[in-house]
């Protein structure tokens, strides 16, 4: 019978929802393939008497899966799965411009039958493990941007590693399984020695790490480097409230809320980017491309960013990459 597929482990163990575990296992069966489209499964009056569980529970799971598009009923045939869809996870920090064009990307290149869960942490561990308590719910993947936190990890080895992609900043995590990561470290440094020739006109190098910020900290520690090397003068704002923006600096930007500041402090005081005042931002946007003639940016490809990330929802191969950094030499350098 079709209902044997569906694996119930522990339906009356912790304290989810017997609906909810139903739900979850039907999910899991169509993931894995074990359900195809136009496949009957039991009528609620069948699955109540295999499974033990009342017929208002079988009711109020079969209800939920109907509204989510997993299941069909017609009159008098019964119920049957609907054109087979997978469900994933996407979790990430926030949503910026630089993201949005990851997001558009990646979703332009996912199938039809996909559908994406798209949730935001916001560097709270509280919404971090909420979102990823696979006890709440099933997903054919997980793509999740993690962060500098000692719990992250720990909540990781719940899912399934071969169903996991971490993407963005590798924060200190080890023997990951898939990942599509950006280097905050060499590659960085890279793009700083690619500049040296512009960074001459200036007197310091400022780098702008507010205490706002979640730009990995590595950054912080190859800028520091690559001034010792080069011998420039160094200096680091970590007070947004104190940052004041002086004449013959270069500011190296990793924030846009700060980089905004330097932009209107610039223009109060009269300053003129690219000479008395060189700006250098972290990832590129369609904004920054045309503001003040153009803003230098170290950035990553994001639309590549988003491609690549499909890719591991396309294909059961194991994906491990970084991500190719570049300098973008505009006007404002």
């Amino acid at each position: 019978m079709i209902a044997q597929k569906v694996f119930l482990k522990d339906i009356d163990g912790n304290n989810i929802p017997k609906y909810l575990k139903i739900v979850n296992a039907f999910k899991e069966s169509i993931n894995i393939n074990a359900f195809e489209s136009g496949d009957s499964i039991p009528s609620i009056n069948e699955f109540s008497k295999d499974y033990g569980v009342s017929r208002d529970t079988v009711f109020k799971a079969y209800t939920l899966l109907k509204k989510q598009g997993y299941i069909k009923a017609t009159p008098n045939k019964g119920y049957y799965i609907s054109e087979s869809r997978k469900k994933i996870l996407l979790l990430i920090s926030t949503f910026k411009a630089y993201k949005e064009v990851f997001y558009h990307s990646f979703m332009s290149c996912l199938p039809e039958n996909v559908i994406v869960d798209l949730q935001f942490h916001h560097y709270d561990i509280k919404n971090f493990k909420a979102m990823l308590n696979t006890d709440n719910g099933v997903y054919y993947k997980y793509i999740v941007m993690g962060f500098d936190h000692p719990e992250v990890s720990d909540i990781l080895l719940g899912i399934d590693k071969n169903k996991l992609l971490l993407i963005d900043s590798q924060s200190g995590f080890k023997n990951v399984e898939n990942y599509v990561f950006q280097d905050f470290g060499k590659a960085f440094y890279s793009c700083l020695e690619k500049a040296l020739d512009v960074f001459e006109k200036y007197e310091v190098l400022n780098f702008v790490y507010p205490e706002f910020t979640h730009h990995p900290p590595e950054s912080l520690e190859y800028f520091k480097r690559f001034c010792k090397n080069y011998n420039f003068k160094c200096a680091i704002s970590d007070n947004s409230k104190e940052f004041v923006v002086k004449k013959n600096t270069a500011y190296i930007t990793v924030n846009d809320r700060m980089l905004y500041e330097v932009l209107n402090q610039c223009s109060n005081a009269n300053f003129e980017l690219g000479k008395d005042v060189g700006i250098l931002s972290y990832n590129d946007t369609p904004l920054k491309k045309y503001t003040y003639k153009g803003v230098s940016v170290i950035s990553i490809d994001f639309k590549e960013f988003g491609a690549k990330v499909a890719e591991f929802i396309n294909s059961n191969q194991t994906l491990q990459m970084y991500l190719n950094t570049k300098l973008i030499l505009r006007d404002s350098l």
